[in-house]
């Protein structure tokens, strides 16, 4: 094994080791809740199901492709290719889209009683299960590609026409034209939750600053008050949002780059980019879900629960 393969293998691993225990943690934390309470809440139940989705993001990719790259069990034929290819797609744009409608209930939770929004806010909680049945049948029927497209990785100069190589698969189109419409709308289904996600919480952050600003004016001259809880869940929205611009920007942006190539590369090296960046946010989303959840982090007994994000924005229902 060169060193170049012993890297890649080494920084999947990294991120298995990282996102399966923890996501793992998490959703038996919530389906610990769930059993003691009877229920979750609606931002639990969003969670708990973005969380699954990020543990399928890591599992299907990253450690397929650890334990191919270490030679020690390769599904990469043909149909092993169209089946992680088509399952990573699908969990990793359902991840974007819960975390969009994440943000998009949190901002909700913020609005007066009685004013439209809390009426739109119930609606979506009332409607939730039907809400993650469509964000399925939209993604899944999105990332249809790699089922008619994608192929084992071989010695065969066709794949280099109008293909995009990810390492142990290709993905090789019929013409440059599906292939640029395919990236296209790939590029669309990331951008516009994205963008949507940044908006809902830019809308939060606007409240919180407000409602802080309204309470400083309150207390006066007072002594100096340590950080409010107004402020952890700002900081808690900035990061969480942050994470994601930054990550799956990254990944689009490589995405856009790969397109633009008149050749299919001859290395994987962009795409292995692409998943590893895509990827993180799942691997490390546990620890930032652990810290914001109290309800998570009182299961998992990771000490004295703190007055988070949740505990700030997020309603009874």
């Amino acid at each position: 094994m060169n060193s170049n393969a012993m890297t890649r293998g080494l920084l999947f691993l990294s991120l298995v080791l990282t996102g399966v225990p923890g996501n793992t943690a998490v959703i038996c934390a919530f389906l610990s809740v769930a059993y003691h309470e009877g229920r979750l809440s609606t931002a639990d139940a969003i969670v708990l199901h973005l969380t699954s989705a990020n543990l399928m993001v890591v599992c299907v990719r990253c450690l397929l492709e650890v334990l191919a790259t270490f030679e020690i069990h390769n599904v990469f034929d043909d149909t092993g290719c169209k089946a992680v290819i088509f399952v990573y797609r699908s969990s990793r744009s359902l991840s974007i889209w819960l975390t969009f409608l994440l943000s998009a209930y949190q901002c909700l939770s913020v609005a007066p009683p009685g004013s439209r929004w809390a009426a739109a806010r119930a609606m979506l909680a009332q409607y939730l299960a039907f809400i993650f049945l469509a964000l399925w049948l939209i993604n899944t029927s999105m990332s249809a590609a790699p089922l008619l497209f994608a192929v084992g990785a071989r010695n065969d100069s066709r794949l280099l026409q109008n293909g995009i190589n990810v390492e142990f698969c290709f993905l090789s189109f019929p013409s440059k034209l599906s292939r640029d419409t395919n990236g296209a709308a790939q590029v669309g289904r990331d951008v516009v939750p994205m963008a949507l996600m940044a908006t809902a919480s830019l809308v939060l952050l606007a409240f919180l600053y407000r409602h802080s600003r309204q309470v400083k004016g309150l207390r006066g001259g007072g002594a100096r008050q340590g950080p409010s809880a107004e402020r952890r869940a700002a900081v808690t929205v900035v990061t969480l949002v942050t994470l994601y611009l930054l990550f799956y920007g990254v990944d689009n942006g490589l995405w856009v780059y790969t397109l633009t190539v008149p050749q299919t590369l001859g290395s994987s090296l962009i795409s292995d980019l692409r998943i590893f960046f895509s990827s993180l946010y799942a691997a490390i989303s546990p620890i930032v879900i652990v810290i914001s959840n109290r309800k998570v982090n009182k299961q998992l007994n990771c000490g004295k629960e703190p007055k988070t994000f949740s505990d700030a924005v997020q309603p009874s229902d």
